[in-house]
Formats: structure tokens, C-alpha cells, sequence
């Protein structure tokens, strides 16, 4: 199944959607889905190197996803 399969459900904001949704048809991509789960790859690969919570703690850190 896919990120938004029936097992899969995540809520998303209607007005975020809508951004995305034009966001992916401008970029090119076949669905929002897609985009969406680009974006969610790309974001999930800065944390794939760490080796314990507290790397990735200071890695969300300094992203600015937690301060």
C-alpha cells in the first residue's frame, strides 16, 4: 500500500493540502502523494546517519524542528 493507503491515513490541514496539491502540479509531479512523500524521504534522510536519540535530538535541533 502506498503512504495513503487504508492503512496509511495521516490528517493534513485542508488549506496546507491545498498548497501542496498546486505545489505538486506546478513541480511536475503525477500526485500530490507523491510530492508529499518526497518531501517526507528527503526530510527523514537527515536523520538516517544518527547512532542514538540524542544525535538525533541535536540534529531536529538544529533544523529548527525543536529548540
Amino acid at each position: 500500500m502506498g503512504l495513503f493507503g487504508s492503512d496509511n491515513k495521516i490528517k493534513v490541514d485542508k488549506d496546507l493540502l491545498e498548497r501542496v496539491k498546486k505545489i505538486a502540479q506546478v513541480a511536475g509531479y503525477a500526485s500530490h502523494e507523491e510530492f508529499i512523500q518526497h518531501v517526507l524521504e528527503r526530510e527523514v534522510q537527515q536523520f538516517e546517519g544518527a547512532n542514538s536519540d540524542a544525535e538525533i535530538t541535536e540534529k531536529l535541533r538544529g533544523l529548527g524542528y525543536i529548540s
